[in-house]
C-alpha cells in the first residue's frame, strides 16, 4: 500500500509484511502499526531515551511515523552537520501544529522561535536580537544595568502583559522619541517601528525562553557538584582566586574562570536544555542519501549525541576536565555538542545565556555552602529526568544553604 503526504511525494507505508518499494531509499525505522504509525514506541516518560534507543538498531538517521507524518531523527554528528550545515536552507522550517492557539501568518509576523519560515521578517527579526540584545557588545553595555538590577528585584509576572503595556505608553509618550538615546532594546524596537503587539510578542518569546533555560541548567549543575565534592572544591578555589571577597561576581572576571566554564559544559552536555532540536523540511532533500519527503518533520537528538560512548569517553559521569584544554565549544559548529542548537535556527541568546550561566553559578558557589535537609547524602539526590522544554529533573532539588565567611 502507499499513502501520499501533503508533499505530494510517495513513501512507503507498511501495512501487514508487505512494504511496497519505490524509486527512492527509505530511511530504516521499527515497524508501524496501521494508522497510529510508530506512536506506541515512544509513548513514555522519557521519549529522548526511547529514541536513543532505537537508534541503536535502526542506526543515527532513522524514521518513525506519528500517525501519517513521517519524523526524521538525527542522533550523530555526521547527521547533524547534514542537517544543520548542508542542508540548513531546506531543512530549517518549524512545524506549527493545528491545535496551536495562533495562527501560522501571526507566528510569521510575531514569532522568532516559531516563524514556520525563515523569510525576510524572521530575518529582520534574528538581526535585531543578535545585533542589539545579545551581542557581545550590546552585553557589554548593559552590564551595569544588569548589575544594578541584581541588588533591586521586583513582582509583577503574573501580569506581565499589563506591567509591559504601561511601560510601553509611557515610553510612547515621551517627546521626540527618536532622539532619544537607545539605552535598551524596547527603546531600539520602538525607535524601529515595531507596533505594541510585536513588541509584546518579542518579550513573550525572550522571558520564558531565558529564564526557563537558565533556572533548569543552574539546578543540574548544582546537583552534580553537590555530588561531585572535588569538582565543587575545584570551582570553589577557582573562584576564592579571581572573586576575592567583592560584593557580587563582575562579568569582566568570567573569562579568568576556565573550570567554572567547563563545569557548565559538561552540565548542558548531560542535560541539554532540550532534547530534541525541532525542524521541519520545507522542501525534499537527500541527507545521507536518503530522501527526506517535504513536511517532513526533522529533529536532532541532541540528548543522544551528549551521552553516545562512541564520542564521549565515560558519558554518563560528570567530568569537567573533559573540556579543560579543549577547543570543542556550542556554539554550533562542533556538531557533537550542540546545546543551543546550530545553522539559522540557532539559540540567538547563546552569549547572554551563557554569561548568566557563570554569573549565576559563580555567586552560588562562593558566596554560600550548600547542603542537603537533614544532612543527607549528595549521592542519594535523584537524577531522574522529567521530559519537558527544559528538561527538568522529575525531583526538584530542595537545598540549605550558608553564607560563608
Amino acid at each position: 500500500m502507499i499513502t501520499e503526504l501533503e508533499s505530494g511525494i510517495n513513501v512507503p507505508f507498511i501495512s501487514g509484511n508487505v512494504a511496497t518499494a519505490i524509486n527512492v531509499p527509505f530511511i530504516s525505522g521499527p515497524f508501524p502499526w496501521p494508522l497510529i504509525g510508530n506512536i506506541p514506541h515512544v509513548i513514555g516518560r522519557k521519549p529522548h531515551v526511547l529514541v536513543s534507543n532505537l537508534a541503536k538498531n535502526y542506526g543515527p538517521l532513522m524514521s518513525l511515523r506519528m500517525g501519517t507524518r513521517v519524523v526524521v531523527f538525527g542522533s550523530s554528528p555526521a547527521v547533524a552537520a547534514e542537517i544543520l550545515r548542508t542542508h540548513d536552507r531546506e531543512l530549517s522550517a518549524r512545524y506549527a501544529p493545528k491545535a496551536t492557539p495562533i495562527e501560522e501568518s501571526e507566528l510569521k509576523k510575531y514569532s522568532l522561535l516559531w516563524s514556520t519560515d525563515c523569510q525576510n521578517q524572521w530575518k529582520s527579526f534574528r538581526v535585531l536580537w543578535k545585533s542589539e540584545l545579545f551581542s557581545n557588545k550590546a552585553l557589554d553595555l548593559q552590564a551595569e544595568i544588569r548589575a544594578k538590577k541584581k541588588r533591586k528585584s521586583k513582582k509583577c509576572m503574573d501580569k506581565m502583559f499589563q506591567v509591559w503595556g504601561d511601560i510601553i505608553k509611557q515610553r510612547r509618550n515621551v517627546d521626540d522619541h527618536n532622539d532619544v538615546k537607545h539605552e535598551d532594546f524596547l527603546d531600539f524596537m520602538m525607535a524601529n517601528g515595531f507596533s505594541d503587539v510585536q513588541i509584546l510578542y518579542m518579550l513573550l518569546e525572550i522571558l520564558p525562553a531565558g529564564a526557563g533555560t537558565l533556572i533548569a541548567t543552574t539546578e543540574w549543575a548544582m546537583a552534580e557538584l553537590l555530588k561531585n565534592k572535588e569538582a565543587m572544591a575545584k570551582l570553589h578555589q577557582e573562584l576564592e582566586g579571581e572573586i576575592m571577597n567583592t560584593n557580587f561576581v563582575k562579568e569582566s572576571q568570567l573569562s579568568k574562570l576556565p573550570y567554572l566554564n567547563a563545569c557548565i559544559k559538561e552540565t548542558l552536555r548531560l542535560h541539554p536544555p532540550i532534547a530534541f532540536l525541532p525542524h521541519c523540511a520545507n522542501s525534499t532533500c537527500e541527507v545521507m542519501n536518503y530522501t527526506i519527503p517535504k513536511n517532513s518533520l526533522v529533529l536532532v537528538n541532541l540528548w543522544a549525541m551528549g551521552h553516545d560512548p562512541m564520542i564521549w569517553d565515560d558519558p554518563f559521569s560528570f567530568r569537567p576536565e573533559r573540556f579543560l584544554n579543549s577547543n570543542l565549544e556550542f556554539k554550533g559548529q562542533d556538531f557533537e555538542f550542540l546545546p543551543f542548537g546550530g545553522g539559522r535556527r540557532m539559540c540567538p541568546g547563546l552569549p547572554y545565556a551563557h554569561r548568566q550561566l557563570q554569573l549565576i553559578l559563580a555567586s552560588l558557589i562562593y558566596y554560600f555552602k550548600w547542603y542537603l535537609p537533614n544532612d543527607g547524602d549528595p549521592w542519594q539526590i535523584d537524577m531522574d529526568e522529567k521530559y519537558a522544554v527544559p528538561l527538568q529533573m522529575k525531583k526538584p532539588l530542595l537545598l540549605l544553604s550558608s553564607r560563608r565567611c
